[in-house]
């Protein structure tokens, strides 16, 4: 696998990483012997940069990263996240935001033991807590970096006076937000600030959920508990406006002898050197087509192309139901 650096820190990790929240969440169900087989095939065809959470499960996503890549963990880069207050004993148990530098050290402390490790690779605040001002954030990943227990620090859903406030405490190795095709806002919220201060950006759900695969239609209906089903985006009525964008990528994909995966993803990556998109999945195949992508070297032509595709279409609906829109920084 190609590698690519995350901004200016020297973290440097494979192009496409590995988001494995829905093998724990999110999607459906889940056979939790094939995801193992899946992480420990991700990493022998080298792929280094596999992210996580605390609250994928809970608990249950860093525990199978730890189970699968525990051989192998001198070659891998791991990242996880705190930021939410888990009562286990409850649903659903996320019961709020919770970055109280207290707080930060015992996630710390749990996510190593979960993940069988003795450092984080990189440690992301995963929603911006606003009880907590970003600064002490900051100084107490600060400390655990000092005492080698993380290795970078990191932002996730954050916006561009957050990520400078935390930046003049402890430098911001990267910034996760959501990116793809048909969800652009990082490009004018924070890309000139990342670029500015040398922060690299990790794009989650690149292929918009599922949807910019051209596997999801009009008819298509998805598990109970599946997230998609309280998504503003794909609500009958504004899937029928979005599935348009589809339609129209997999044209040029078609034309390129590509699919669409592949085609929204190079589109990711094309758009900056220090951008690293970290497509999940559960499936061997959708792995190796992923994975693909990288080698794919989009023209000029096809991404003025596509540009003005995207301008063109309106797409419907927020990205997330409102009470998780609630917990966007801006």
């Amino acid at each position: 696998m190609l590698k690519r650096a995350l901004g200016k820190s020297g973290l440097e990790v494979t192009t496409i990483g590995l988001g494995c929240m829905g093998m724990s969440r999110s999607y459906g169900s889940t056979d939790r012997e094939a995801c193992l087989s899946l992480l420990r095939e991700a990493a022998d065809a080298g792929i280094n940069f596999f992210d996580t959470a605390e609250v994928y499960g809970p608990f249950d996503n860093e525990e199978l990263l730890g189970e699968a890549l525990a051989e192998v963990r001198a070659k891998v880069l791991i990242a996880t996240k705190f930021g939410f207050q888990i009562d286990p004993t409850r649903k659903p148990s996320v019961t709020g935001l919770n970055s109280r530098p207290e707080h930060i050290r015992k996630t710390c402390e749990a996510s190593l033991k979960r993940l069988r490790t003795d450092v984080i690779d990189l440690f992301y605040q995963h929603r911006v807590d606003p009880a907590v001002p970003i600064e002490d954030v900051a100084g107490a990943v600060a400390d655990l970096i000092k005492e080698g227990k993380v290795r970078h620090f990191g932002l996730s859903e954050a916006g561009a006076s957050t990520i400078r406030r935390a930046h003049a405490v402890q430098p911001v190795t990267a910034v996760q937000s959501e990116y793809s095709l048909w969800e652009r806002e990082p490009e004018a919220a924070i890309f000139s600030t990342l670029e500015e201060l040398g922060i690299g950006f990790v794009a989650y759900s690149p292929l918009g959920r599922g949807f910019l695969t051209g596997a999801v239609n009009l008819e298509t209906t998805f598990e109970a508990g599946d997230a998609r089903n309280a998504n503003p985006r794909f609500a009958a009525e504004n899937r029928k406006q979005n599935i348009a964008l589809v339609e129209a990528v997999s044209a040029i994909a078609t034309e390129r002898g590509v699919t669409s995966s592949q085609l929204a993803i190079a589109w990711v990556l094309a758009q900056k050197p220090w951008i690293v998109p970290i497509p999940g999945t559960k499936r061997s195949e959708r792995l190796r087509e992923n994975m693909a992508a990288a080698q794919i070297q989009l023209t000029a032509d096809e991404l003025g192309r596509i540009a003005e595709l995207i301008q063109s279409f309106v797409i419907v609906g927020n990205r997330y139901a409102p009470s998780a829109m609630a917990m966007l920084d801006k």
